[in-house]
């Protein structure tokens, strides 16, 4: 019985050896590029924290690039430049869509996968979509703004028109509000992804006494700047406010009871198992046929929604709670 015993050990110790000097088929050369659409704001930092994570799992380099404000032209030039150093893949959130199609094409002939990340450019030869479903989405923030204006008044919309995500948000905006004929969007403000534009024509249409009965943020930086406006002018909690993401800013108007909710996007798990998938097609894993750059689709889904969470006065420190305790284990 002990022979047997020691036997087995000394079988177990040499398969935990042989499988230690197997090579990892992750070369050194490897590397990713995340190209996003404002490397300055919250949202897009915890979809770096997502990034890099996966490629310390992966054991690959990357990289994360992108301009420090809304411009859809240097986040253009950005992948452009990205795709010119011929890295491994590229995650790319294209701010507007029409103006990345060519480059993402080139790119993807070039042998290069391109997966697009919370914004899409779906007309582009993309090997995959992961992010959230925005017309669901936009849905959802509508249905939670209706139950606070208890199914009628003036709404205002803040976005950035021309942004595929957005705009898909605000149809489906458009589609719930089908079942409120007496809810009326009557003022949209871009807000360029820029929260003091968003107070300051907030403030604007304050000033101006717009009719406003209820504020719909579509975008991260929108929600804390209309909050700012409210609490300016003492109408703090005194229109209902639903913003969109988890900016930290954003949860903390929530705990003062300026913003009602806010819908709450994955941006970290859509960089985390964006990067995977890139990498799974870098190396060919998904079998379905030899080679993506040969096959005649993706082997991938087109497709991968993350979901959303909605976040509001019952659930808001829980969700400060796992972030901050995530943040320190970091």
């Amino acid at each position: 019985m002990k022979r047997s015993s020691t036997l087995y050990l000394a079988v177990l110790v040499a398969v935990a050896t042989l499988g230690s000097c197997q090579k990892s088929y992750h070369e050194d050369t490897e590397r990713y590029i995340f190209v996003a659409a404002n490397v300055k704001l919250p949202y897009w930092e915890r979809t770096k924290e997502g990034f890099m994570d996966s490629a310390k799992v992966l054991k690959v380099k990357a990289e994360f690039t992108g301009p420090d404000r809304y411009d859809p032209d240097a986040e253009l030039k950005a992948f452009q430049d990205s795709a010119a150093s011929h890295p491994s893949g590229i995650l790319v959130s294209p701010a507007r869509p029409e103006i990345f199609k060519d480059a993402i094409n080139t790119a993807v002939q070039a042998g290069i996968p391109v997966i697009c990340v919370d914004s899409d450019s779906p007309s582009s030869q993309r090997l995959l979509f992961i992010g959230t479903n925005n017309f669901r989405a936009g849905m959802e923030s509508a249905e939670q703004m209706a139950a606070l204006m208890h199914g009628h008044g003036s709404l205002v919309l803040i976005t950035i028109p021309g942004q595929f995500n957005l705009d898909e948000r605000a149809r489906g905006v458009q589609e719930a509000l089908k079942k409120y004929p007496s809810i009326h969007i009557t003022n949209i403000v871009n807000d360029s992804g820029v929260s003091q534009l968003a107070a300051d024509n907030l403030s604007t249409l304050l000033q101006n006494k717009a009719p406003m009965d209820g504020i719909l943020c579509l975008e991260a930086s929108g929600g804390p700047g209309a909050a700012k406006a409210l609490d300016n002018v003492g109408m703090a909690g005194k229109i209902p406010l639903v913003a969109m993401d988890a900016n930290p800013e954003t949860l903390d108007w929530i705990s003062k009871g300026v913003i009602a909710a806010t819908v709450a996007q994955k941006p970290y798990s859509m960089a985390f198992y964006g990067l995977r998938m890139l990498d799974d097609l870098h190396h060919n894993v998904v079998h379905q046929f030899q080679d993506w750059r040969t096959a005649p689709t993706s082997p991938l889904p087109r497709v991968i929604d993350t979901g959303t969470a909605v976040i509001n006065a019952r659930n808001v420190e829980d969700f400060k709670d796992a972030l901050a305790t995530t943040a320190a284990r970091q």
